[in-house]
């Protein structure tokens, strides 16, 4: 007679009473079997969609780095340290940020940052004034900082804005309070993004104020104009196209029945443009 046993079957038999034991209990055992259970209780009517989709984004917050949400370096909105305050109005009511970059030379220098409520104080004083003058000290975070570490920091710092650095110190973006906690409870609007995509604000009859990144046929429908410009699209690369060269402040063009007016610009790109009709339609 043989001694041979057969192969013990006791790890299998474990194993299967184990998953049998974890589906009768219900307990959670990692993040996947709470969200099941999070996704089942939502189809039963006991938790809302909102209310599920917040506690996902709960779930995935640790997990998400600066990174991930921050406003990449260019397309911030920055002012030069250089720049006289009365030059800063136009900017600020624009674009309706509360705070702003301030830049030394390029982007890439991000020497501080302006408050927009810090220019209330020089409306009617604005002789001489820099921005420098008036600046505070910015918070400078790492891309590769976690989310949830950032909201702590910005809670206990009572900050709602940090310039982000990459491996070697220089700017890659800028990251808010407001984009931290869109991730747990999705997209926060205010009245200046209800008004993102409007490119124009009448200012009387023949006076107007324009984005430069308005595209030319947006333009020529609400003018009734016939702007042409093979090379670009935006009313903007229409201008410096024109003028043959990259306008500053206070550069005109005339053109047909339209007389435009740099209001903002760096050495790269315009931003703000005045529009006077110098003759009726």
């Amino acid at each position: 007679m043989s001694d041979d046993k057969p192969p013990s079957r006791q790890p299998q038999q474990k194993g299967l009473i184990d998953r049998i034991g974890h589906f009768l209990s219900g307990e959670p055992q990692d993040q996947n079997d709470l969200l099941d259970i999070l996704k089942d209780a939502q189809e039963k009517h006991l938790l809302d969609a909102e209310a599920l989709s917040m506690i996902e984004g709960i779930l995935q917050f640790s997990e998400m780095r600066v990174r991930d949400v921050m406003i990449p370096r260019v397309q911030m909105h920055v002012v030069s340290k250089g720049d006289l305050l009365e030059s800063i109005f136009p900017l600020a009511l624009e674009y309706g940020h509360s705070r702003f970059p301030v830049i030394d030379g390029d982007r890439s220098k991000v020497v501080g940052v302006l408050l927009a409520k810090d220019l209330l104080s020089y409306t009617l004083d604005t002789e001489n004034k820099a921005v420098e003058d008036v600046m505070r000290t910015v918070s400078v975070v790492p891309e590769s900082k976690r989310l949830n570490v950032l909201l702590k920091e910005f809670r206990t710092e009572r900050n709602h804005m940090a310039i982000v650095v990459d491996e070697y110190g220089m700017t890659a973006g800028l990251v808010t309070i407001e984009d931290v906690l869109e991730q747990i409870v999705g997209e926060i609007e205010d009245e200046h993004d209800a008004e993102e995509e409007q490119y124009i604000q009448k200012a009387n009859g023949s006076k107007f104020t324009l984005k430069a990144l308005m595209p030319i046929d947006e333009f020529n429908e609400y003018f009734s104009a016939d702007l042409k410009d093979e090379e670009h699209d935006t009313i903007g690369g229409f201008i410096v196209h024109q003028l043959g060269y990259m306008p500053k402040k206070g550069d005109k063009l005339e053109y047909d029945k339209f007389r435009f007016e740099i209001v903002h610009a760096d050495d790269r790109r315009v931003f703000l443009l005045k529009l006077k009709l110098i003759k009726e339609t």
